[in-house]
């Protein structure tokens, strides 16, 4: 995505030689990843805290714009939305954003849970600096490794987790559901069933 805000100008020129370059039996896109001042998992301190994250919304909502009006996309994509504050989130309803990430909101959730067992964590940091310790940058502290690494820690470790007891994986989900509720709430997605079977099929996997 960048590490410098995405423009108007920017959104147009790259449109323009997509647009440019499909051919009549192409299909095109129907979202956009821009850059409004956020990073995937946020910005993460030597000590392991997360910087306060400045997002540009006015940005957001013309680019949004733009996709809408212009191109007939849905709009904007909002990557690294994790670390926002809570007082945040409404306002992407505001800027008409297509989509918002937050992957990182819920690894941080399951794993800095009360509930989570700290000698699984501990195994699977172990596991990371043994294994990964080679994708680390020079200028990382150890926090910053492990807080950017860790969502490669749930693989490895999957069977462990999902054999945790009944009563520690309930209370871990009841953290997990409490920020989807929120979450449903904040960006006016609750009750929305019906709109979403209208457009999208149920696929049942055997």
């Amino acid at each position: 995505i960048g590490s410098q805000n995405s423009t108007a100008e920017d959104l147009h020129a790259f449109m323009t030689g997509l647009n440019e370059r499909l051919s009549s039996d192409m299909t095109g896109i129907s979202k956009i990843s821009v850059q409004t001042g956020t990073t995937h998992g946020g910005i993460v301190l030597p000590d392991g805290s997360i910087s306060e994250v400045k997002l540009d919304f006015e940005n957001l909502k013309l680019l949004s714009d733009v996709c809408r009006e212009d191109y007939g996309l849905a709009g904007a994509v909002q990557h690294g939305a994790s670390t926002l504050p809570e007082e945040a989130f409404h306002k992407f309803v505001e800027c008409n954003t297509a989509e918002v990430h937050l992957a990182t909101q819920f690894q941080n959730i399951i794993y800095e849970s009360a509930h989570f067992p700290a000698s699984l964590k501990m195994r699977i940091y172990r596991w990371l600096k043994e294994n990964l310790s080679g994708e680390a940058k020079e200028s990382w502290t150890e926090e910053q490794f492990y807080y950017k690494l860790r969502k490669k820690g749930f693989g490895p470790f999957k069977k462990e987790i999902v054999s945790l007891p009944k009563e520690t994986r309930d209370a871990i989900a009841f953290e997990v559901e409490t920020k989807f509720d929120f979450l449903f709430k904040q960006l006016n997605v609750a009750n929305t069933k019906d709109l979403v079977n209208k457009y999208c099929s149920k696929i049942n996997i055997e």
